[in-house]
């Protein structure tokens, strides 16, 4: 059995979604599986933070940042899934990162120092179930 919802309950999801994150949220990207519960502590190492300015806006029940600033990463490692925080880093979402088939897609999941991380521009996607 599955559920679906409205394209207006998405729009609706993804306007308290972005409202939830806030401005000047961060996007962290770990090493290893995700954990069970975004309200669980993170696991693994910590390969890059990246600043978004300003907040997300939501059309359509998706969520769309702007473009973040390319940034340094402060460890190497295999990246495995991604943390969305607020600014006061309370954690709001989490999702797994590959090169296909994943919730945040990177041309690669090596991670190495001294090689700048370009997300290009992040967007969210509210599923209609």
């Amino acid at each position: 059995m599955a559920i679906t919802i409205s394209a207006a309950a998405a729009q609706a999801m993804g306007a308290a979604l972005a409202s939830d994150i806030g401005a000047s949220s961060t996007i962290q990207i770990y090493s290893g599986s995700k954990p069970a519960t975004v309200a669980t502590a993170a696991t693994g190492t910590l390969l890059a933070t990246i600043t978004i300015s300003g907040s997300y806006t939501s059309s359509g029940g998706v969520l769309t940042a702007a473009d973040p600033a390319a940034v340094a990463p402060v460890a190497s490692g295999t990246a495995g899934y991604f943390r969305i925080s607020t600014s006061g880093a309370v954690a709001k979402l989490d999702g797994t990162v590959g090169t296909s088939g994943t919730d945040m897609i990177l041309g690669s999941t090596t991670i190495t120092t001294g090689v700048n991380i370009d997300l290009g521009v992040p967007t969210i996607t509210v599923p209609l179930l």
